[in-house]
């Protein structure tokens, strides 16, 4: 059994409402990850509403919970898991025995049709510190791979009766003309809400460590407050997600309203900063090699690792992860108060809020892209030759140069999106950052 267990994926296949599709995945059929990957571009393609997939698989020994947002079992994600879980393991008895020991680390696919709902770039890969070219992930290693190699097989549906409705409602099987899918609008909505939201504190995190390090070496108070100001808001969202997350009313004791008003001032000063270097690199000649004085004259400190250009980067960096997940809030408290058609209430409304920041942040890609492409020119002088130090600064200086665009995307295509879930014996869980699958 601990063999199977680790070569046989049980695959649950959840639609958000009631829909109707053909039979393309058969209940015990053996697949591999690309023949599943396939078939999940095929769901998505033929289904109206959203569809999609929960590989169970088993709890890895190691796994670092402090990248994810903890929910404890009486949390409606906790519930509603340990509900599917339930009904779907007297149905299914590769489900009973994979989930039989009650741990395991559930990954949630949505496909990319539905994943571009939610923002062109709200979810990018994060690269991990811990191994060159890596990302971070609880079941691929390094080369992106399974650490253990893995049969999938598609499981039966859920035999229980329940409702699409509220954000704790139960799973419920939906009728369909060729496949019977499990309805689970809520799952798969805060599935979706906490990974992002755990996305994109994680880019904060990130953020505010390089921030950080650039601050110690300039030492500019203006800066520093700014960078103090946002990180501020922290506790206000954290305490704003924890309420909505068990379905509580969001009130102005919490101090949201201060904190969307500090985010939305660093975003207004973001977009300043952001017309201000287009300009700057527009009254470049096109063509020419441009001299690093006149290049840090708009852009102060991009030759250097610090440099107060680098810092505006972060703090822009750290304003767009606050409001990613300010808007999370805001979709998941929309989505709650109009349960009719929960899922797609989310979706609408998480939307509208990530546009304006898709904009900022291809626009600050750009520029990134446009300077590293730049051609530095030797400073002009009286001396017919440079000293060393004079030499060894220029090659520095394109070096650093040159690498700003090292890992920028500009107009990402969207890709499926994956949600873990770790899953504990007493049913709490922990949510990781969604990451593209």
């Amino acid at each position: 059994m601990t063999d199977d267990r680790k070569k046989t994926v049980p695959v649950l296949t959840l639609a958000t409402a009631d829909v109707q599709v053909s039979g393309v995945m058969t209940a015990g059929e053996m697949m591999t990850a690309e023949r599943l990957a396939e078939l999940r571009g095929v769901l998505a393609a033929l289904a109206d509403n959203p569809i999609v997939t929960l590989e169970v698989h088993p709890l890895p020994d190691k796994i670092d919970r402090g990248r994810g947002i903890p929910l404890d079992a009486a949390s409606p994600l906790a519930q509603s898991l340990s509900q599917l879980i339930t009904q779907s393991a007297r149905s299914s008895l590769t489900t009973a025995r994979a989930t039989a020991s009650g741990e395991n680390l559930y990954r949630m696919v949505v496909p990319a049709k539905v994943a571009a709902q939610f923002g062109q770039g709200i979810v990018r890969s994060l690269p991990s510190k811990a191994a060159a070219g890596g990302i971070y992930g609880s079941l691929v290693n390094s080369a992106g791979r399974f650490v253990e190699p893995a049969t999938f097989v598609p499981v039966g549906k859920a035999a229980a009766a329940g409702a699409v409705g509220g954000a704790g409602a139960t799973a419920g099987a939906a009728a369909a003309g060729g496949a019977a899918l499990t309805v689970a609008a809520p799952l798969v909505l805060m599935a979706v809400a906490v990974g992002v939201s755990a996305h994109a504190d994680s880019k904060r995190q990130r953020a505010i460590e390089r921030i950080t390090e650039a601050l110690e070496q300039l030492r500019e108070k203006d800066l520093e407050d700014e960078r103090s100001d946002l990180d501020g808001c922290r506790n206000a969202i954290d305490r704003a997600t924890a309420i909505l997350l068990d379905e509580g009313e969001i009130g102005a004791s919490l101090g949201l309203d201060s904190a969307v008003h500090t985010i939305d001032t660093a975003l207004s000063k973001a977009d300043s900063r952001l017309r201000r270097w287009q300009r700057a690199l527009d009254a470049l000649p096109d063509g020419k090699p441009v001299e690093i004085g006149t290049l840090t004259e708009s852009f102060p400190g991009v030759d250097d690792h610090g440099g107060t250009f680098r810092a505006h980067l972060e703090l822009a960096g750290l304003a767009i992860a606050l409001k990613r997940r300010v808007d999370v809030l805001q979709a998941v408290e929309h989505a709650q108060k109009n349960p009719d058609n929960l899922f797609e209430n989310f979706t609408r409304a998480l939307k509208r809020g990530q546009e304006s920041l898709d904009g900022l942040e291809a626009g600050i890609a750009g520029v990134l892209v446009r300077l590293s492409a730049l051609e530095l020119a030797r400073p002009n002088g009286l001396k017919p030759v440079f000293m060393p130090g004079e030499v060894d600064r220029l090659m520095s200086a394109a070096h650093r140069i040159h690498r700003l665009g090292d890992g920028v995307t500009v107009n990402s295509r969207t890709t499926d999106v994956a949600i873990e879930i770790a899953r504990d014996k007493d049913g709490s869980v922990v949510v990781f950052p969604a990451l593209p699958a």
